[in-house]
């Protein structure tokens, strides 16, 4: 079995250490993203709800450039809301910003009660680029 590294962006926020885990972890030839959220770099969370979810992207990106990815080499995807059905047109015109041509990531979009202050959260698995 591959050994596992921890993977941190440079401006990581305060959330990691505070409940200590990691960004993402490498193994082999794959990054496992931890829920990203759109934490201020205190850790609180950005109150508007669009701008929260493009923090999160934010976030995920700067996480998925730390471990040698983008965006493109996204495999799995899982996003949790705490309001879908208010929250799902917001999402999706982000999610086609940040996505914006085929092939598509697979997504699973799971509704939740409670994100321990934040509104949106999204895990992925990426494939690292040789």
């Amino acid at each position: 079995m591959p050994p596992r590294t921890a993977i941190f962006p440079a401006d990581r926020h305060d959330l990691y250490a505070a409940h200590a885990y990691s960004a993402a972890i490498r193994s082999g030839d794959l990054l496992f993203v931890s829920g990203q959220v759109g934490s201020r770099s205190d850790g609180s969370p950005e109150p508007d709800f669009e701008a929260q979810v493009r923090l999160a992207f934010d976030n995920l990106k700067a996480t998925l450039q730390a471990g040698g990815c983008g965006l493109d080499d996204i495999i799995d995807l899982t996003s949790f809301h705490t309001d879908p059905e208010h929250q799902f047109d917001t999402i999706m015109k982000i999610k086609n910003e940040v996505f914006p041509t085929a092939p598509y990531p697979n997504w699973t979009a799971v509704g939740v009660n409670w994100l321990a202050g934040f509104d949106f959260e999204i895990k992925v698995i990426a494939r690292i680029a040789d």
